[in-house]
């Protein structure tokens, strides 16, 4: 069984890869195919996004494919940037680093605790259209000071109080189990599974 990642995104790509790869499935990158789709994420939800993603890729690869859109909720902000997370800052040409930046100016003058979440849709969908759908959330707070090496986007200013560690220390396999991607992937696995063994009797 063969399944596209529809993302582009390193950092995501080696997550998505260490939680399935055990299972035995093929996992296929856009970039393997030569394939880049400007998908429009216009969708109001995490869920409308993800499924976007997933059935144009999964069109126009004939591939079974799995696609994710996550954000951070931040609670002085009203749950923002949420959806808008990857495209937080007015900059069109924006890094990673700049909108951490951002965010931290938008909420200094709020009090602490600056408590957030983390929020993961993932949808798989069938080249004929069929979807699946399942959630991840992780809790935490926003720190002011940028710390660890590991990860992408916001996590080196997400704190989990219990470990005392940002998002961006937790080595792969910790962070595969705690992070809100990792429990949307751990939650489709179980429908993947499912998928597989069909095939296989078929």
């Amino acid at each position: 069984m063969r399944l596209l990642l529809a993302t582009h995104n390193p950092g995501k790509l080696l997550e998505l890869r260490a939680l399935l790869e055990d299972l035995k499935i093929e996992l296929i990158s856009p970039d393997a195919l030569g394939l880049t789709l400007g998908v429009s994420e216009d969708g109001k939800t995490y869920a409308e996004n993800a499924s976007l993603k997933a059935v144009a890729y999964a069109q126009a690869s004939g591939l079974m494919t799995l696609a994710d859109d996550s954000g951070l909720e931040v609670d002085a902000l009203g749950g923002l940037p949420g959806i808008h997370s990857a495209r937080y800052s007015p900059n069109p040409g924006a890094t990673d680093a700049d909108r951490r930046r951002l965010l931290l100016r938008q909420i200094s003058g709020f009090p602490r605790p600056w408590t957030a979440r983390f929020r993961c849709f993932v949808a798989i969908a069938s080249p004929t259209g069929e979807l699946y759908i399942t959630e991840g959330v992780c809790h935490g707070e926003i720190i002011s000071e940028e710390r660890g090496q590991f990860g992408f986007g916001y996590d080196p200013i997400f704190l989990f109080p219990g470990l005392g560690k940002t998002m961006a220390e937790l080595a792969m396999p910790i962070k595969n189990t705690l992070s809100h991607r990792a429990l949307a992937v751990l939650s489709a696995r179980p429908y993947l599974a499912t998928l597989l063994q069909n095939q296989e009797q078929a």
